[in-house]
């Protein structure tokens, strides 16, 4: 077997699978449950959080001209004896939160 030939099938190979992992870890998402802490934390910088929820399938989310795969979510707080609940929407491959807005 010819030594350079077997160097650059092992070079071709990793290139290969380094393509590969680099494609694979595009599509990734972050956990819904990381999404919603992350969201809780947010949140609780104005008041403390009575309530929370995520739907953990992904779904898709237009925010023209751009395409997101999102989860959503919502968190209750109770604000002077009065509830305030709010929906938020996530990007699902970063976790940042894309929106946020009043259910009231």
């Amino acid at each position: 077997m010819n030594w350079k030939a077997f160097v650059l099938g092992v070079g071709a190979g990793l290139a290969g699978a380094y393509a590969v992992k680099e494609l694979a870890s595009q599509k990734e998402t972050v956990s819904a449950d990381k999404v919603l802490n992350d969201a809780k934390a947010a949140f609780k910088k104005s008041g403390p959080i009575s309530g929370s929820w995520i739907n953990m399938t992904v779904e898709p989310y237009s925010k023209p001209p751009i395409e997101y795969q999102v989860y959503k979510g919502g968190i209750s707080r109770n604000v002077d004896g009065k509830v305030e609940q709010f929906e938020f929407i996530a990007d699902a491959s970063t976790g940042a939160i894309l929106d946020a807005y009043p259910l009231n």
